[in-house]
């Protein structure tokens, strides 16, 4: 049986006794932070406009809280709300120096920064894993499926066209994808296309789709397991069927 207290903090009878250690774990490193930033109960409630008793009950591990209060404390705290939850990112000083420092940085600079840090702690391996993939990427007309063919003959691998593979899972072209279900459903058909090839093929080379770039999780899986290479041709130079 619930019951909600004046505080606005829900309470219960039955809950789980792993509850207790949650909560109480929560409320001391709400206060940790507190007395750390120098605040007071009462100056973190006038900042947050969360009674000083529900910060108190929070605080103590007593009854819930909402990650809505969770959220105006880490604000008035200045900290994360990661912080407050308990992110193991958050447990080392130098974890939180990087966050810092990384958090306000544009997607080219972090990817720079990723790919210094890969090979600084590969450094002393002659590879990383998925290696044995190539992927090409590129606008249409780039030249994927030209040069890929080579490429893989050159190797001696297989090459893939990551398009044929998006269709032959869905049943349908591309484009009849599009229209039939929309752009969120090809890019959930896009990502196992792709998690196929990663499963099954660790030696190919593969012509990515154009858009696959816009689609941060599966851009982020295709960085992670494979060599990627971004073809550019001039206008004049690019070949595109009608």
């Amino acid at each position: 049986m619930n019951s909600v207290t004046k505080s606005g903090t829900q309470t219960s009878n039955n809950r789980n006794p792993g509850d207790n250690r949650l909560l109480i774990e929560l409320g001391d490193r709400v206060r940790v932070l507190r007395e750390r930033r120098g605040i007071t109960r009462k100056a973190l409630s006038l900042a947050t406009g969360v009674s000083q008793r529900h910060l108190a009950n929070l605080e103590y591990g007593e009854g819930n809280v909402s990650v809505l209060v969770l959220d105006q404390v880490a604000v008035a705290l200045r900290c994360s709300l990661g912080e407050l939850i308990g992110d193991f990112t958050t447990r080392s000083p130098e974890w939180l120096l990087l966050q810092s420092r990384l958090q306000n940085q544009d997607e080219a600079t972090l990817r720079r920064i990723r790919i210094a840090v890969d090979e600084m702690l590969d450094s002393n391996e002659c590879d990383y894993p998925g290696s044995g993939r190539i992927a090409l990427i590129g606008l249409r007309g780039a030249g994927k499926s030209t040069l890929g063919e080579m490429l893989a003959q050159h190797l001696g691998c297989k090459f893939i066209e990551l398009s044929r593979n998006i269709e032959k899972l869905a049943g349908c072209t591309i484009g009849e994808i599009q229209d039939l279900y929309g752009t969120d459903a090809f890019r959930r058909y896009q990502h196992r296309a792709l998690m196929d090839v990663i499963e099954h093929d660790p030696d190919a080379v593969i012509a990515v789709p154009g858009g696959l770039v816009s689609d941060r999780s599966t851009f982020d899986l295709l960085l992670s397991s494979c060599r990627t290479v971004w073809l550019q041709a001039k206008p004049e130079d690019q070949r595109v069927s009608r």
